[in-house]
């Protein structure tokens, strides 16, 4: 019987070295190839569309157009789309986003060969593939209150020092309107103070400095 098709793999990364490292090892394991490499999301989204590969390994934090940008725009143009986010971020926002956005998977950088190759294996076959400690990230999100987009600026805002007057004044809201946000927010996130809120914010991926 003639041997089954290899799995075509397009890697997006923007280190060059971290590229060339993913395509040393996959094409190395039998039944899997790289067939492309691109630099940023924008690269991505061209070479998917030109050599329609079975499977995307998208790194999250790319210039022109991030990973999860990319996922979105391809997922518009196919739902099937098969992506794996491969990053070294792991917070639980960026976990839950890119879930939300059409990723098949979530996995850290530092996954063991014989595990990205059992997940590209289960992306191809139509099937959702998550990391142990990823699970759990995902099982403690859903457990927790989940930040508004509103209360999500409120935070930002936040975090960059502003008063509750100024936060007000940012987002053309009154200042009584903030303090209920935050009540809210507080209650959420189970804290007590805004210092606390900012740095589990951070912790979470919620807000970036």
């Amino acid at each position: 019987m003639p041997a089954s098709k290899p799995i075509r793999v397009l890697i997006a990364d923007d280190q060059s070295l971290v590229r060339r490292g993913l395509v040393a090892i996959l094409n190395m394991e039998d039944g899997i190839r790289v067939v492309g490499e691109a630099a940023n999301g924008l690269q991505a989204i061209e070479m998917w569309r030109k050599l329609k590969p079975d499977v995307v390994l998208m790194d999250l934090r790319m210039p022109e157009l991030g990973g999860l940008d990319a996922l979105r725009k391809m997922h518009v143009e196919d739902p099937t789309v098969a992506v794996i986010v491969l990053t070294t971020f792991d917070h639980d926002e960026d976990v839950y986003s890119c879930l939300r956005a059409g990723a098949k998977s979530y996995l850290l950088k530092d996954v063991q060969p014989e595990e990205l190759f059992r997940c590209i294996r289960a992306v191809k076959a139509g099937e959702g593939y998550l990391q142990p400690k990823i699970a759990a990230k995902l099982v403690q999100r859903v457990g927790e209150g989940t930040p508004t987009e509103r209360e999500i600026q409120i935070l930002q805002l936040l975090a960059e020092g502003k008063s509750n007057k100024a936060i007000g004044l940012s987002l053309h809201i009154s200042e009584s309107t903030v303090k209920s946000h935050l009540k809210s927010l507080f209650a959420k996130l189970d804290v007590t103070s805004r210092a606390e809120a900012t740095a589990l914010a951070a912790r979470r991926g919620l807000v970036h400095f």
